[in-house]
């Protein structure tokens, strides 16, 4: 294929020297690339660090509350009208490999009008971090899990955002990652599923596009060390992976008809596996 018109899509936020290290990889890459980046409030000298470092890179800003959803939807929506052969979704703390790019496009070549998505893993344990999913079954429509890249491309059903993808035909249609309503979590889930709606399919690139560490679950709503009370307090924050509004919308969108049952299903097993290991371990009454 000619050489393609690319543009990368980046959101950042107080993580300068991690934003530098990912762009010091997008430009050792043999794709040329537009890069966009917002930078939504950072107060550590991200965007001049980056502007003296690579002065080509586009700055948006940002007013410190878009996050990731707002930060990739107003990146891709600003690309979108300048108009590309391509998007690429590139998280900032994700460290590409010198052939990525190419890695992405060759699957695309050979799965045309498809999302391409690549898989990364921690750059320590070498583990699966980031990249296409799979529902776990037919009967779990809200459940996914990461399917392991192979020396082969691989159709899944939706997608991590860290490094995604997607031809101007599909993002024609699909339009720009949904961050009004999922301005921190899901954004990418929806927009993988909301393109297979419309007839497209998405494919996992053949092997690790680059590395990225996973987001600690300690001190998360997942953290099962916590008290019941403080995991639904941090469910319910912005970055906390599952505020029942957000979470309302995207089991409405996805789970069918009973979709209610699916959106109510985690808060009932958060209290089960509270209760159940408060069981376990009992409090001890002190003695006076």
């Amino acid at each position: 294929m000619s050489q393609p018109r690319l543009a990368v899509l980046m959101s950042c936020h107080n993580r300068r020297d991690t934003t530098l290290t990912c762009l010091a990889a997008i430009y050792a890459q043999d794709i040329p690339s537009d890069i966009y980046l917002v930078d939504d409030g950072s107060s550590d000298g991200t965007s001049a660090a980056v502007s003296a470092s690579y002065p080509a890179v586009k700055i948006l800003q940002g007013n410190g509350n878009l996050f990731w959803g707002g930060g990739m939807q107003l990146a891709f929506s600003t690309a979108l009208a300048a108009g590309y052969d391509f998007y690429l979704w590139l998280n900032d703390d994700t460290k590409l490999v010198p052939n990525a790019l190419s890695q992405l496009l060759n699957t695309y070549q050979s799965h045309p009008n498809s999302i391409v998505v690549g898989s990364t893993q921690d750059p320590i344990s070498r583990e699966l971090t980031y990249g296409g999913m799979v529902r776990q079954s037919r009967w779990r429509r809200l459940n996914f899990s990461l399917l392991p890249p192979t020396e082969q491309p691989q159709e899944c059903e939706t997608m991590c955002g860290n490094c995604v993808l997607i031809p101007h035909i599909i993002a024609s249609r699909v339009g720009t990652i949904d961050g009004e309503i999922f301005t921190h979590e899901f954004g990418d889930w929806d927009y993988g599923l909301r393109a297979r709606q419309l007839g497209f399919s998405v494919w996992i690139a053949p092997g690790f596009i680059g590395t990225c560490s996973r987001n600690p679950i300690k001190g998360s709503w997942n953290d099962p060390n916590l008290s019941l009370i403080e995991r639904f307090k941090k469910a319910d924050k912005l970055k906390g992976g599952l505020q029942p509004r957000v979470w309302q919308e995207f089991a409405r969108r996805h789970a069918g008809a009973f979709w209610l049952i699916y959106w109510a299903s985690p808060y009932v097993r958060l209290v089960v596996a509270s209760v159940f290991k408060s069981l376990e371990h009992p409090a001890v009454a002190i003695q006076k």
